[in-house]
């Protein structure tokens, strides 16, 4: 989102029923998985609407946007820093868990994103990612509108992306969200799940397994 225009344009949609009902799903989803999790950071979170509900909830969360005009419509409560997901600036172990709201797809350099993400969640960090699924129907159908912002995806390539975040996470995978038209209903079904999720756990630091088995 480049200036206040774009940013208000895309909160309009976000306001409208069917994207209200995407996101109540998601929001159910991520509450159910970050069990366990206090500080949450979320990547290109936008006007963060998902997680201002997280807020509600009882998550601390912060939101990193590149968009500071996005970010001053996100709802109170939630803290919000302006940067790339690529650089951002925060210290080392400051979150439980990392979510990416159909985001990650977006970002430019997502290898260097990963490994920053890795660095500020603290040990037994989490993940989750939601992936838009290129197969199913629903991307096909927005891929067809030349408005869509599904156009702007610089990603599609999930195996790929898969081995880069399992370079640093031991994660599980499945499909959720199935989506036809304005018809919105549980799937696992490849060419019908309009996200694919990826769930993962930090794995443990290289330097600490050296130290441990140093001291064998």
């Amino acid at each position: 989102m480049k200036d206040a225009k774009e940013a208000i344009k895309y909160i309009q949609t976000c306001r409208e029923e069917f994207w209200q009902k995407v996101f109540q799903i998601e929001v159910e989803y991520l509450n159910a998985h970050l069990q366990n999790c206090q500080d949450i950071l979320s990547v290109g979170c936008g006007p963060a609407m998902i997680e201002g509900e997280l807020v509600k909830r009882g998550f601390h969360v912060t939101g990193l946007d590149i968009s500071e005009e996005a970010l001053k419509c996100a709802p109170d409560g939630v803290r919000t820093v302006t940067g790339r997901a690529e650089d951002m600036l925060f210290l080392d172990s400051s979150f439980d868990a990392a979510i990416f709201v159909a985001s990650l797809q977006f970002i430019e350099d997502y290898p260097k994103a990963m490994k920053r993400t890795d660095a500020v969640l603290r040990p037994e960090g989490r993940i989750i990612i939601m992936l838009l699924n290129p197969r199913s129907v629903f991307y096909k159908e927005m891929r067809l509108n030349p408005d869509s912002y599904v156009n702007l995806i610089r990603h599609t390539d999930l195996n790929r992306m898969e081995q880069i975040i399992g370079k640093y996470f031991f994660i599980q995978t499945q499909y959720l969200l199935g989506i036809t038209g304005d018809h919105i209903f549980p799937s696992r079904d490849p060419d019908l799940a309009a996200l694919y999720v990826i769930e993962g756990r930090k794995r443990r630091d290289i330097r600490q397994e050296g130290s441990d088995e140093s001291q064998l």
